[in-house]
């Protein structure tokens, strides 16, 4: 793929990922053929902030948990009420590195 869409890409969505896997990321792109590129752009990723504010208005209900994809833990944050609150709490500081883990997956599998 071209390096200014590489670069273009990461740019615009830098904010998505962990720092540690921006590196290996740019690699994948370079890499990755041209066809592959409209189906890179119409991947589902959320924005961290935004699942933060869902977490701390939802979280109570797992609404964040099935938001990233993870149905299991969601289902369990549901039925606790949040882990009576403390699940919740916790999800207040994690959540936000959980989103961009599951990012990355969804990105890994156009690469």
């Amino acid at each position: 793929m071209d390096v200014n869409k590489v670069d273009m890409y990461l740019m615009a969505n830098a904010r998505y990922f962990l720092p540690q896997h921006i590196n290996y990321l740019r690699e994948s792109l370079l890499k990755l053929d041209d066809s592959r590129w409209i189906m890179l752009n119409t991947a589902d990723i959320h924005d961290p902030g935004n699942v933060l504010l869902v977490s701390i208005f939802g979280g109570k209900l797992g609404i964040d948990r099935f938001m990233i994809g993870d149905v299991g833990l969601g289902v369990a944050k549901l039925l606790t009420c949040g882990g009576f609150l403390i699940w919740w709490l916790v999800d207040l500081f994690l959540i936000q590195d959980a989103t961009r883990e599951r990012n990355m997956e969804k990105i890994q599998r156009f690469l």
